[in-house]
């Protein structure tokens, strides 16, 4: 398969917005994390989940959200780049659901969307339940960026309001600290991978062929779908699990 004609359709610093169109009335949202390169913007990442290729027998409508400051969504510039772009899609036609999937930074940042944009599942990889310092103790391991963020907005991550669904998924070697403090929530199922670490996670799953599966299955509300598929990758449901 060639690989997907992205468009821009936003740009102003430090957030781009990349588009690729596909049918049906989903849309999928993908926020980047730092990425590998600090010399240059973070990339378009879950670009096979995000559309459905390989999946889906037509591609799905996603974006692609990068941030340049790496600001962890405390940007003032986060808010308007979300609404700008929706509001370009669904100006080209109408959107029915909207799912949000991040690692890390992008975690986050697909949480925080739900408090601006009507966000109906958010799929966080290892997402921060606080990068400003001090509020997670010792916490060290991205400070070349978040000691540059001039302004919080937020000392914690906001998780997303009922109805949204949120599926929180953290590796336990090195991530506990900051998932262990995210509330439990009727509408928050906290998945826990024992055996896998912060950087683990998202390689993990995508090489079990789990991540498409667990979109696939967010979007379409399959709660049982979603938590066999992640038990079979190693996920334990935050309630039974014991570090």
């Amino acid at each position: 398969m060639s690989d997907p004609a992205f468009e821009r359709i936003y740009a102003r610093a430090p957030f781009t917005v990349d588009f690729l169109d596909g049918g049906g009335g989903d849309l999928v949202i993908s926020f980047a994390s730092i990425g590998h390169d600090p010399s240059r913007p973070p990339a378009p990442e879950f670009v096979a989940t995000a559309t459905g290729r390989g999946t889906l027998g037509f591609p799905r409508r996603a974006l692609f959200i990068s941030d340049e400051s790496r600001s962890w969504a405390n940007d003032p510039g986060f808010a308007p780049a979300l609404r700008a772009a929706l509001a370009e899609v669904t100006r080209r036609r109408p959107v029915t659901r909207i799912a949000a999937i991040g690692l890390s930074m992008g975690a986050v940042s697909a949480l925080v969307a739900a408090e601006v944009i009507p966000v109906n599942v958010v799929l966080a990889l290892s997402p921060q339940v606080s990068v400003k310092p001090g509020v997670v103790p010792g916490e060290t391991r991205w400070s070349e960026w978040t000691s540059r963020i001039g302004t919080f907005a937020r000392g914690t991550t906001p998780l997303p309001s009922a109805p949204c669904w949120t599926i929180l998924c953290h590796g336990a070697h090195d991530d506990l600290d900051q998932a262990m403090p995210f509330p439990r929530a009727e509408n928050v199922d906290h998945l826990i991978f024992p055996d896998l670490g912060h950087s683990d996670l998202g390689p993990h799953l995508k090489a079990r062929g789990g991540l498409s599966g667990l979109m696939e299955a967010a979007l379409a509300g399959n709660r049982r779908r979603l938590l066999r598929i992640a038990s079979t990758a190693g996920a334990v449901r935050r309630e039974k699990f014991s570090p």
